[in-house]
């Protein structure tokens, strides 16, 4: 079956990660947290702030705020937006590929909401993709087959139609498993490869 529909990863693709561990190191170092008290607060409560059920408001003052601090809450959030930085290769070859206009263009990605939102302004995210699956806004997350169930829902296509896009070998195996074709990104060279290997050609 032809291609008709393409989902993408954003964060590890055309995008920085928008709050990984990294990210967080870096904060900590930045802003004097402790680091081991930090993962303790953050790691049970990702999953809810990836999936929309907790602010960043409410996030952070569980996981930095819970005591007094010499920097602001603007000053750590402002942090936050920061660590999001685009791949401008990887973007070039999404934004040909988006401009073909033969391909329904939507992001498969997990993202807290407030960064989520961010990042689709700040780097024009609406102009390569008509939507946006995001776990904020389904309430799950990758590799969740609730997930990828939903997408297929709501666009009303069939597995076999779609190809997946993701930095990480788990979600592109989940997405294999509904029946999707797949590519498991490494670089924006090899993602133009196997583009053409799925028969699609770009400028």
């Amino acid at each position: 079956m032809e291609i008709t529909t393409v989902l993408c990863d954003v964060g590890g693709v055309v995008l920085t990660n928008g709050w990984d561990h990294d990210s967080r190191r870096l904060a900590a170092e930045k802003f004097g947290l402790d680091w081991d008290e930090f993962c303790r607060r953050h790691d049970p409560l990702m999953p809810d702030f990836d999936c929309g059920r907790l602010t960043l408001d409410e996030y952070l003052g569980q996981t930095v705020f819970c005591r007094p601090r010499v920097f602001s809450a603007e000053e750590f959030e402002a942090f936050m937006y920061a660590q999001s930085r685009p791949y401008p290769e990887a973007r070039a070859v999404v934004s040909q590929l988006a401009a073909t206009g033969r391909y329904f263009m939507t992001t498969l990605n997990n993202e807290p909401l407030e960064l989520n939102r961010y990042r689709i302004a700040r780097f024009g995210l609406r102009e390569l993709f008509t939507l946006f699956f995001s776990s904020c806004f389904l309430g799950a997350r990758k590799p969740e087959p609730a997930v990828y169930r939903a997408a297929l829902d709501v666009m009303q296509r069939t597995p076999e139609e779609c190809l997946f896009i993701d930095d990480r070998a788990g979600n592109v195996e989940a997405a294999r498993a509904f029946g999707m074709r797949t590519i498991h990104y490494l670089d924006a060279g090899q993602l133009r490869d196997e583009l053409k290997r799925h028969g699609i050609a770009l400028p």
